[in-house]
């Protein structure tokens, strides 16, 4: 271990080795560090995935990457972008293999067993990390390349490649003299545990706190919802029971429909307290250590806060410049609140209610069928999922020229039954692309939402290989024989979720590093691909009545296109809400801060309406609290949307439409292929020929002309 590390540290890399040698004594029983065998270049051996497997995995794993490092580190030549860089890049192939079966255990399968294990290894995960970050001898052969490079360019590729790595050590604490580097160290250690502790106490309070219903409280839910929680209480053993999981998935349906308002009430509070319940789950105190941690830590490489260090390498650059778009949108989304708030009020009042948050939904949803004679329910009869799917596919095949072919069930290997795969050609070359795995449906021990993730990514430095896409959603799952039904919010997730999968299949990066994008930036594909949806060839061809097998009539969607900018007050204001905090959160004093009371404060001080909250309260945050992706970056979402209603513009305007076969070329060719090959804003300036235009954004949503 470096010698600049302090007992600590090398006390968890004793524990490490320690391990190892206990527990690896032959290691060549354990299936998760076999090779991935069979076609497409091999798969992951899922079906040999077991919770007993990973600990033993990840620590040998982490000792390959450790000894690739190494290797690097005691050539004795002068450091190049060959023995250095690529070799950088090329280490942790092993590792690189096991984390597939760590994710699938974290977010797809979670179990008690696995976050104990969990809990095990977050530190030894970070001590890993910091020990390559901060490793002197490695930092140093990285900055003599970096420095050769601006004397002697190298191609655009590359040189891009050596500045993102020098630029990524600089900001992890490579620069740091040995006493900051030891806490910076430390630090580490205790936020990996700290994350750890956050995402756990979500799920613990998600998994206990089920709301069980009697067949008179009922009313108002749609058939195929009953079915669903009827199922789903059948599995928890109440037969007699309707389950409403503390989930978005069923909560958001229930708020909606559901005339029980003491009931709404329940339920709705049981979802905003998540991490808030003064329990042994409760998240106040972690987020308060966190935040005290974050701020020291960036204080140590000389930021004053958090926000300015993280946003450096974004599009945004510094916070201010994110703070100033949320507040030039949020008196906007406010003002539509108010609207939105006379509308439902004029309504409620006939029940003698005054609207509430656990109203909102359910009050709007009336105010839809009253304003434009639209009942969601009734849409939904037409969101098939498999129908859906079958949509995205033919986006893919007219936008992408990529065409997805279902795997035979013993084909490949897969991690749970509801899992599908499919396999994805390109329909011009007839060359295989990669496979495409979905996980489609809630359960327990699945992290909430909606997510996309990689198995294997696009690389072509040592050789291409088939790329390894998977979307993750929690669909209800529909009772046996019943068509799985989706709202059009949740079509549009499925989309989304879609748009990062295609990032993948279109990716030509050739390096590991150059994968994906800035944070502020990623969302942007996926937010245009939303638009899709609601084309006239997917309306026409996939929105199938489930029951009847005939097309949604025009009238629905004459309707549909009347209420598209509906309630944007509040999807737009339940947003800026939760990215607002983030970014003030991080400049408030950590040491004097009460979480509850800094919510309220803050939210009161922007004049946040009474009849809804953020979309994330502070203790169950977990895109800013169960690591470090989005913190200070959750903006980045509608940062990314100024991008992708502007490019929606080009393509409504174009000759073709969202089809068009030149303006496709470019949106693939610029804008999804090169991924972090290029600098974002120059990969956008090539796509439109100027930068994104705000007022595109304030369009889409309805709030200018």
């Amino acid at each position: 271990m470096h010698t600049n590390f302090n007992f600590f540290l090398k006390s968890i890399y004793q524990i490490l080795i320690i391990s190892l040698l206990l527990s690896c004594t032959n290691n060549n029983n354990n299936p998760l560090l076999e090779d991935w065998k069979g076609n497409y270049d091999g798969t992951p051996n899922f079906d040999l995935l077991k919770v007993e497997y990973i600990e033993e995995a990840m620590l040998t794993g982490i000792k390959s990457h450790l000894d690739d490092i190494k290797k690097i580190t005691s050539n004795p030549n002068p450091p190049t972008f060959k023995n250095t860089i690529e070799s950088y890049e090329a280490s942790g192939e092993l590792l690189d293999r096991i984390y597939p079966y760590y994710g699938i255990l974290k977010y797809n399968l979670s179990s008690k067993e696995f976050r104990e294990i969990e809990g095990r290894l977050a530190p030894i995960i970070t001590d890993y990390s910091t020990q390559i970050r901060q490793n002197e001898i490695l930092f140093k052969k990285i900055k003599s390349v970096y420095e050769q490079s601006k004397i002697n360019q190298l191609d655009s590729i590359k040189q891009r490649l050596v500045e993102l790595i020098y630029k990524s050590f600089k900001m992890n604490g490579a620069d740091l003299d040995k006493e900051a580097k030891k806490r910076y160290a430390e630090i580490n250690l205790k936020l990996s545990t700290l994350y750890t502790d956050f995402s756990n106490n979500l799920l613990s309070d998600e998994q206990n706190f089920t709301t069980y219903l009697d067949k008179d409280q009922l009313s108002g839910l749609s058939e195929d919802f009953i079915k669903a929680i009827k199922a789903k209480a059948i599995s928890d053993d109440k037969p007699d029971s309707y389950a409403i999981p503390n989930t978005r998935s069923f909560m958001d349906p229930f708020l909606t429909f559901s005339s029980n308002r003491e009931l709404r009430k329940i339920v709705w509070t049981n979802y905003y307290s998540r991490g808030n319940n003064n329990n042994e789950f409760d998240n106040k105190l972690i987020l308060k250590e966190i935040l005290k941690l974050r701020k020291e830590r960036v204080n140590l490489l000389g930021f004053d806060n958090f926000g300015s260090w993280r946003l450096q390498d974004r599009m945004a650059k510094k916070p201010e410049n994110a703070m100033k778009l949320l507040e030039n949108i949020w008196p906007y989304a406010i003002e539509r609140v108010r609207e939105e708030v006379i509308d439902m009020q004029k309504i409620s009042n006939n029940d003698n209610v005054t609207i509430k948050p656990w109203d909102y939904r359910y009050y709007a949803e009336k105010v839809r069928q009253k304003k434009y004679n639209l009942d969601s329910d009734e849409v939904k009869q037409y969101l098939q999922l498999d129908k859906l799917i079958e949509a995205m596919f033919y986006v893919a095949e007219k936008v992408f020229n990529y065409k997805f072919t279902p795997t035979k069930p013993e084909e490949i290997a897969v991690f749970h039954k509801d899992v599908n795969v499919w396999k994805v050609e390109d329909t011009n070359t007839n060359k295989l692309i990669g496979l495409w795995y979905l996980d489609p449906y809630a359960r327990e021990g699945k992290r909430s939402g909606a997510w996309a993730t990689t198995y294997r990514s696009f690389t072509s430095f040592k050789g291409e290989k088939s790329i390894l896409g998977s979307n993750n959603s929690n669909f209800i799952k529909p009772a046996k024989g019943e068509s799985s039904l989706v709202s059009w919010d949740d079509a549009t997730t499925l989309f989304h979720e879609f748009g990062h999968a295609l990032n993948y299949f279109a990716s030509k990066s050739v390096y590991p590093t150059l994968n994906g994008g800035v944070r502020d930036y990623i969302e942007f594909q996926s937010q245009l691909l939303e638009r899709w949806l609601s084309t006239d060839e997917v309306i026409n061809k996939f929105l199938i009545h489930h029951k009847t097998q005939k097309s949604i009539p025009i009238e629905l969607v004459q309707k549909l296109k009347n209420a598209s900018k509906f309630n944007q007050g509040f999807a737009t204001t339940e947003y800026l809400a939760s990215a607002l905090i983030d970014l003030k959160i991080h400049e408030a004093d950590p040491e004097t801060i009460d979480i509850e009371k800094f919510e309220s404060e803050t939210l009161k001080s922007l004049n946040m309406p009474d009849e809804l909250v953020m979309r994330h309260r502070t203790t169950q945050f977990a895109h800013v609290f169960s690591g470090e992706g989005y913190a200070t970056a959750y903006y980045g979402y509608i940062w990314a949307e100024v991008l992708s209603a502007d490019a929606t513009e080009v393509f409504t305007s174009s000759p073709g439409g969202f089809y068009d076969k030149e303006l496709s070329k470019k949106l693939v060719d610029y804008l999804f292929t090169p991924q972090n090959s290029i600098d974002p804003e120059k990969a956008y300036i090539l796509f439109r020929g100027r930068k994104a235009n705000a007022d595109a954004l304030m369009r889409s949503r309805g709030f200018i002309d």
